[in-house]
């Protein structure tokens, strides 16, 4: 390796640090690997770092809840954002919330899965009623008054099962009524997971960017959550390269 290369790589390190404000090992496999794609990649997911207008601690709460998603599980990065949100001043109960915010994600197998159902149903001849009785009407009122929303999506889960549905109530609402973070927050928390290239679920994604306009964010705020979730697709290079490196080192030792 020459004094000029080993410069360049001190260099394009630095240049990591001063931009996202740490360093971790893993990212050493990519520098190795090639130095100009780590350059080019410092420079895009740094954008919202130079330019960006949310809190660095909200940044984190980002980058944690795409990669803790149950879509993602990226524990390398879980564990650096969290390290790093704590740095910028997190919470025990904040990242929590964070945590407990992206837990609902997998509500969305219901989303998704439930009108499908009602409509085999009825293309089975065996139609639903969609008519509310007195419970279910207070469930929904409930719902509404916890999350501070309603949307049709939710409306066949309820006439189905009640229970469960009162159960998700519980479940979803915890954050709503004893967390810690303000309301748009964690809109941004659920937009971060929905738009992520690991989900991308659409109706979700359209609701709570409604709910962080109603909660007062900003067109830059909102835009810079989908900047920071963009990134994620760096983790084919942290999980491959080093496999890549060691297949190569494993085939120059056997030759």
């Amino acid at each position: 390796m020459s004094t000029e290369l080993t410069e360049r790589k001190k260099k394009l390190r630095d240049d990591f640090i001063e931009s996202r404000g740490y360093w971790n090992p893993f990212w050493d496999s990519l520098l190795d690997a090639d130095e100009d794609f780590f350059a080019a990649y410092t420079d895009f997911s740094s954008v919202p770092w130079r330019s960006g207008v949310l809190d660095p601690k909200i940044k984190e709460f980002v980058y944690i809840a795409v990669d803790a998603a149950a879509t993602h599980l990226f524990v390398p990065g879980i564990r650096q954002h969290i390290k790093q949100a704590i740095a910028y001043g997190a919470t025990a109960a904040e990242i929590m919330e964070v945590l407990e915010l992206t837990s609902t994600l997998g509500i969305h197998a219901c989303n998704i899965g439930v009108p499908i159902l009602v409509e085999e149903l009825a293309a089975a001849g065996q139609p639903i009623s969609q008519e509310l009785d007195e419970r279910r009407e207070a469930l929904k009122a409930d719902f509404t008054e916890k999350r501070g929303y309603w949307h049709q999506f939710w409306h066949e889960i309820l006439v189905l099962d009640p229970d469960f549905f009162e159960s998700y109530i519980h479940f979803s609402s915890v954050p709503w009524t004893s967390g810690t973070l303000e309301p748009k927050i964690k809109e941004f928390i659920y937009t971060a997971f929905d738009v992520s290239a690991t989900h991308l679920y659409e109706p979700g994604l359209r609701l709570h960017i409604k709910n962080a306009i109603g909660y007062g964010a900003t067109k830059e705020e909102i835009l810079e959550v989908m900047e920071l979730a963009s990134v994620i697709g760096i983790h084919s290079c942290m999980v491959g390269v080093p496999i890549l490196l060691e297949e190569l080192a494993a085939t120059d030792g056997a030759s």
